[in-house]
C-alpha cells in the first residue's frame, strides 16, 4: 500500500488568502524596511523599551558590522538576529503560494550576507562577534546564543526547503556542528543549555532535513540536561562577573522563570516565562516524537494539560502577568494586567501541531484553530504594519495611561517594538498556514482545520476543500482517489460543535461517531464528496468557577471566533452590560467592516448610570434596569478603529 504523503496544500479560503497576500504585499516589505532602518516608525507606544530604541531596529546593520562589511557597535538586544531570521523563515515560506523574484533577490543577497557573518567554526551571533568576543557562551542564562541560532536553523530549513539553496542549509549545518562541538559531556565541552529555550526544536528540523542523528541527540541532550545542574547559571555568572550583565534584571528572575528549577521529568507545571515553556514544549514533542522518549512524552502530557486545562485564555493566549511575561499558577487568568503575548500564541501553536503529529487527538487542533482566528491573528492589525506584543481581554485607554500597572496594555498597537520577535513570529506562522490543514498518518489523512484549499498527495489522493469558514459552517470536500486503494479520511470534528452536527457521503445523509475526536470516511472510490454542517450557533461561554477573574461573567463565541464589544460600537461603559445566556442575539455579516466581519448583537441590561460627583458609596437597592443593545466584534479585529475600551467577558445579569 502506498502511504498517502502530502506533496501540495494550497490554501483557497478567501478569509486566509487576505492576510497570506496581506504578509506579501505589505508585511514583509514593511518588517524588511525596518530591520534596514528605513521605514518612518514611532515606538514610543512600545511597552518593551530599551534605551535608545525609539527608532531604529538595526538588525540587518549588525549582520553587516559582523560581515565587516560595515563599522560600529552592536545595537539592540542580544537576540536582535532573530527577527531577521523570523522574516526570512516567513518569507521562504510565501514562495509556495506567491513566486517573487524580487523578494528571492533579497533573500538570496540576505542568505549571502548570513553566510559572510558566520564565524569559521560556524558560530553566529552578532552582538558576541561585535561587542564581546571573549563572552561566547560564558552567560547563557541571558546570552540567547543557542536561542538565536536555533532561529536561523529553522529559517535555513525552510529556505532550501523552498529554493533548494544549499548555502541557506550549509549556514545551518555548521552552525550546528558548532553546538554540537561546544556542548555535552565531555570534558572540553559545556554541560549546560540556553536560558531561553529554542534550539531543541531547531535541531530537530534540521535532523528531519538531514538525517543527521548527531543533531536530534544533541537536541535530546539539551532536554535531558536541563535543570539537572544546580546553579549553572549562577556558576557562569559568577565567573563572567555579576556587574556584567547583558541584560539587566534577568540574574534575579529565578530558576522557575527558566525552567531550570527541575528535570523536566520532575516538573509537574507549566511555571515560568510563558514563550520559554511553549518553545521548550514544541521542543519536547518534537523530540518524543522521533526518539519514542516516554519520559518526555508524560512530560509534554502534563505541560499540555496544565496549560490547556488551567491556564489559557478562551481565546487561546497564555501567559497571566507582565512580570516575566509568565505563568503565574492556576486558574489566575486576570483580563486586564494579563500578557497574552503573541510569540507565546504563535509558539502553542507549535506545540499544539507537534502534539498532533505524535498522537492522534483533535485537541490538538482546536487549539490550533483557537489561535490562529483568536490569540495569535490578534496580534496585527488589518493594515499588516501595527503589531500587539500584549493581547489583553480587557483594556481601556485612561487605565493604560494612569495605572502603571497596566502600562503594558496597550489599545492600539504599536509600529514596531525594541524587542520585536513578534510581529515576524506572526508573519512567518501564516505564511505557513498550509502545513497545519492536514496530518498524514498510516493509511489515513487528517483533515484538521476548515480552511479551504487543493491538496494532493503521493498516493494519488486529491481532496478539495470548500467553505466560507470561519463565517458559516457548510464544509464541503470533493475527493478523487486514483490509488483503488482504501483511504481513512478523518475530519476533526470541532469541541465547539461536537453535540450538533450532520454528515452527508456522496449525498446520503450518514450518522458518524466521531473517534479520537475525528468523523472518519473511507475513501474507496474514484470520487466522493462529503458535506459537514456544523454549529454555528451563539453560545456565551462561563469560564470554570475556580477561574476568580470570570466569575459571574459570559463570554460570547461563535463557531471559532471568540467575540468582544468596543467602546466604538457601544453607548455606555462596557462593563455597565449585562447579559444572560438566555439574552436574544443577531448575527450578521458585515462586508464593509473590518474588512469584513460577522458581528452580533445582544440583548442586553443596563442600569442608570449615577450622576458624576455624587456619593461614592450608597446603600444597596434593587436596581432597575434598562433594556439595550450590546454590539460586539471578532476579537481579532478589536482596536482597528478609534481609540477606545474593549471586554471579552461580560457581566452576567
Amino acid at each position: 500500500m502506498v502511504e498517502p504523503e502530502l506533496k501540495r496544500v494550497t490554501v483557497t479560503s478567501d478569509f486566509w488568502k487576505r492576510y497570506q497576500e496581506l504578509v506579501v504585499s505589505e508585511v514583509l516589505p514593511y518588517q524588511w524596511a525596518v530591520m534596514n532602518d528605513e521605514a518612518d516608525i514611532n515606538m514610543s507606544k512600545d511597552p518593551q523599551k530599551i534605551e535608545g530604541a525609539d527608532k531604529n531596529s538595526h538588525a540587518v546593520a549588525n549582520l553587516k558590522i559582523a560581515a565587516g562589511q560595515m563599522e560600529g557597535h552592536h545595537y539592540g538586544f542580544p537576540f536582535q538576529d532573530t527577527d531577521v531570521y523570523k522574516w526570512l523563515e516567513a518569507a521562504a515560506y510565501s514562495f509556495s503560494y506567491h513566486p517573487n523574484p524580487e523578494l528571492k533577490t533579497i533573500t538570496d543577497n540576505l542568505i549571502d550576507l548570513i553566510a559572510d557573518a558566520q564565524d569559521d567554526d560556524g558560530y553566529l551571533s552578532t552582538y558576541f562577534q561585535i561587542d564581546a568576543p571573549e563572552r561566547k557562551f560564558k552567560r547563557l542564562q541571558q546570552s540567547h546564543e543557542l536561542y538565536t541560532m536555533g532561529h536561523y536553523i529553522e529559517a535555513g530549513v525552510a529556505y532550501h526547503d523552498a529554493t533548494g539553496n544549499e548555502k541557506a542549509l550549509e549556514i545551518a549545518k555548521r552552525m550546528a556542528d558548532c553546538i554540537v562541538r561546544n556542548f555535552g559531556t565531555e570534558d572540553d565541552q559545556i554541560d549546560g543549555y540556553d536560558g531561553h529555550p529554542e534550539i531543541e526544536l531547531a535541531l530537530s528540523r534540521l535532523y528531519e532535513a538531514t538525517h543527521e542523528k548527531k543533531y536530534l541527540d544533541e537536541a535530546h541532550y539539551f532536554l535531558q540536561v536541563r535543570g539537572t545542574k544546580p546553579g549553572f547559571f549562577e556558576k557562569q555568572n559568577e565567573a563572567d562577573g555579576l556587574e556584567r550583565d547583558i541584560i539587566p534584571g534577568m540574574r534575579e528572575a529565578g530558576e522557575r522563570y527558566y525552567l531550570d528549577a527541575q528535570p523536566i521529568a520532575d516538573q509537574e507545571t507549566a511555571d515560568g516565562h510563558a514563550v520559554r515553556v511553549v518553545y521548550l514544549c514544541t521542543g519536547m514533542a518534537y523530540v518524543a516524537r522521533l526518539t519514542g522518549d516516554e519520559t518526555l512524552l508524560e512530560a509534554c502530557h502534563r505541560f499540555w494539560k496544565d496549560i490547556v486545562k488551567r491556564r489559557m485564555y478562551v481565546t487561546g493566549n497564555v501567559g497571566s502577568t507582565t512580570t516575566g511575561e509568565a505563568f503565574t499558577y492556576d486558574y489566575d487568568l486576570p483580563n486586564d494586567t494579563m500578557y497574552g503575548e503573541t510569540c507565546a500564541s504563535v509558539g502553542m501553536t507549535f506545540f499544539a501541531r507537534q502534539m498532533s503529529l505524535l498522537e492522534t487527538n483533535s485537541e490538538y487542533a482546536d487549539v490550533i484553530e483557537k489561535e490562529l482566528f483568536n490569540g495569535a491573528l490578534s496580534g496585527m492589525a488589518l493594515d499588516g504594519k501595527h503589531f500587539f506584543y500584549v493581547n489583553p481581554l480587557e483594556a481601556d485607554p485612561k487605565a493604560s495611561t494612569f495605572n502603571p500597572g497596566k502600562s503594558h496594555v496597550l489599545t492600539h498597537r504599536a509600529d514596531w517594538f525594541g524587542c520585536a520577535c513578534c510581529p515576524a513570529n506572526l508573519a512567518r506562522l501564516i505564511t505557513s498556514l498550509d502545513q497545519y490543514i492536514y496530518d498524514v498518518k498510516p493509511g489515513e489523512v487528517l483533515s484538521n482545520q476548515f480552511i479551504s484549499n487543493d491538496a494532493e498527495f503521493a498516493n494519488g489522493l486529491s481532496i478539495k476543500q470548500t467553505s466560507n469558514f470561519p463565517w458559516e459552517g457548510n464544509i464541503h470536500f470533493d475527493i478523487t482517489n486514483a490509488t483503488g486503494e482504501t483511504t481513512q479520511l478523518g475530519i476533526r470534528l470541532p469541541n465547539w460543535s461536537k453535540s450538533n452536527y450532520s454528515v452527508t457521503v456522496n449525498g446520503t445523509a450518514t450518522q458518524l461517531e466521531a473517534k479520537n475526536g475525528y468523523l472518519y470516511v473511507p475513501i474507496a472510490q474514484a470520487s466522493t464528496t462529503i458535506d459537514i454542517v456544523l454549529d454555528m450557533n451563539t453560545k456565551f461561554m462561563r469560564a470554570s468557577n475556580r477561574v476568580s477573574a470570570d466569575f459571574g461573567k459570559y463570554a460570547v463565541q461563535r463557531g471559532p471566533i471568540v467575540f468582544c464589544a468596543e467602546e466604538t460600537d457601544n453607548d455606555a461603559s462596557l462593563w455597565q452590560y449585562e447579559v444572560s445566556p438566555k439574552s436574544e442575539t443577531h448575527y450578521s455579516f458585515q462586508p464593509n467592516l473590518l474588512e469584513g466581519v460577522g458581528t452580533i448583537t445582544v440583548n442586553a441590561k443596563l442600569p442608570q448610570e449615577d450622576e458624576d460627583g455624587v456619593d461614592l458609596y450608597t446603600e444597596a437597592t434593587a436596581e432597575q434596569l434598562r433594556d439595550a443593545k450590546l454590539k460586539l466584534v471578532p476579537y481579532y479585529a478589536w482596536a482597528n478603529r478609534e481609540d477606545g475600551a474593549m471586554q471579552v467577558w461580560l457581566n452576567k445579569e
